[in-house]
């Protein structure tokens, strides 16, 4: 190289280290955010101008992965304790186990007010959240999986908490219950998996998205925004679940369903489909749903009460647009199996345009259900099948494809899986 071009070049970089080491603190968090834990630390050796950069980088996310444990519990140790800017997002996963170093971190991470929280650490029994985790008054999103939940004594809510995640946990319905009541503007909440909780009150002025799937016996909903919601029944639900409570009028589950005449997305599954369908609503369904465009469903298609449940949320549903249903239908059938092509209810959905079937199996009374869907469907566009049974499929598929639609437009399309 020329004398010229090495000083052209030994100029360039100057410019370039002098451009990076010049950024301002807030810049050079940012950038440091977009990588992980370990890598921004690195970077200290980048120039003295970098040397502590990373410990005001705003997003902290720590993956136990390849490390040793002992190694993992040094990185967040000394990330905890000598990061010393604000914390936007702090969020940490592992597949190992750190119950006797999880309290120290907790404190730790309390003293820099986080805004979000997400802990994954899914070894071991669940990780008590000690009370200094609830003192976070900043917070606004928090996710927690594999955990107990016991509120402090003293417990003054989350006055900024926006979204609430909690999965494979364990609590008490007055735990929960003024947990959920004590975040005054709540608009997302999702309670998966979880032990201790049988009643299952929700007070939520602001809530606008509801997902539940555990095992609980009762459920009342306050929320008179909601717009999205997701019910379903673990399968491990207690029997007694099952009987019929046609006589029980009261009932929080009915009369959930009737205060959520506003919502906009309505997903039942699990047993909870069974419990609805035990009601004595087939005839009249606890609310007219104007406003609903879209269900989610997971059905049986061979039992004849969820049949005519679910063809009285159809009725009670005038503006619906999209369906998808997950069969959970048997090739063996019972003594309550139904005759779907005896239906003599009525659907008008003049408004849907799309509907799904996944892990269709090919029998009849799946064929004869769709064979009604087409008949009350002056609009609809496409109905897709996802096919994953063993049923032979050549003469099934022949009487899909050949069924009679009441809309021109209507597409028939199958999937095999």
């Amino acid at each position: 190289m020329s004398a010229c071009k090495k000083a052209r070049a030994e100029a360039t970089y100057v410019v370039s280290s002098d451009r990076l080491s010049s950024l301002p603190p807030e810049l050079k968090g940012d950038i440091l955010s977009r990588l992980n834990v370990e890598e921004a630390v690195k970077t200290s050796t980048l120039s003295s101008t970098w040397r502590d950069a990373w410990t005001n980088m705003p997003k902290i996310f720590l993956r136990d992965g390849n490390f040793a444990r002992t190694k993992f519990v040094t990185l967040v140790d000394m990330v905890l304790s000598l990061h010393n800017g604000t914390v936007d997002m702090f969020d940490i996963s592992g597949s190992k186990t750190y119950h006797d170093e999880f309290g120290r971190w907790m404190r730790m991470l309390s003293r820099r007010s986080p805004r979000s929280v997400t802990i994954r650490l899914n070894s071991g029994p669940g990780y008590r959240i000690p009370s200094c985790l609830f003192s976070i008054g900043d917070l606004r999103v928090l996710h927690l999986q594999n955990c107990v939940i016991s509120l402090p004594r003293v417990f003054q809510g989350f006055k900024r908490l926006t979204h609430l995640d909690l999965k494979n946990f364990s609590s008490t319905d007055m735990d929960i219950q003024n947990l959920v009541s004590f975040c005054p503007v709540l608009s997302c909440l999702k309670l998966a998996s979880f032990e201790g909780i049988n009643y299952l009150n929700v007070q939520a002025p602001k809530l606008k998205r509801l997902h539940v799937f555990g095992d609980f016996e009762d459920i009342n909903l306050d929320a008179p925004n909601l717009e999205v919601a997701i019910l379903s029944l673990a399968h491990e639900a207690k029997a007694h679940q099952s009987v019929p409570i046609a006589h029980d009028m009261e009932s929080h589950v009915k009369k959930s369903l009737g205060d959520l005449s506003g919502i906009k997305t309505l997903g039942i599954s699990g047993i909870f489909m069974k419990y609805i369908s035990k009601w004595c609503i087939l005839t009249k369904f606890p609310a007219v749903f104007h406003r609903l465009e879209h269900i989610y469903l997971v059905i049986c298609f061979w039992d004849q009460r969820q049949v005519l449940a679910t063809c009285s949320l159809f009725q009670n549903a005038p503006n619906l647009k999209k369906l998808d249903m997950w069969d959970h239908s048997s090739s063996t059938l019972d003594q309550d199996q139904a005759s779907i092509q005896e239906l003599t209810m009525q659907v008008q959905l003049d408004h849907l345009v799309t509907a799904s079937v996944k892990d269709f199996r090919g029998l009849d009374c799946e064929v004869n259900f769709l064979a009604k869907l087409l008949s009350w469907a002056p609009a609809l566009e496409e109905v897709k099948i996802e096919w994953t049974g063993k049923t032979e499929c050549s003469m099934v598929l022949a009487k899909l494809l050949a069924l009679p639609r009441v809309s021109p437009r209507a597409k028939v399309i199958v999937t095999f899986l």
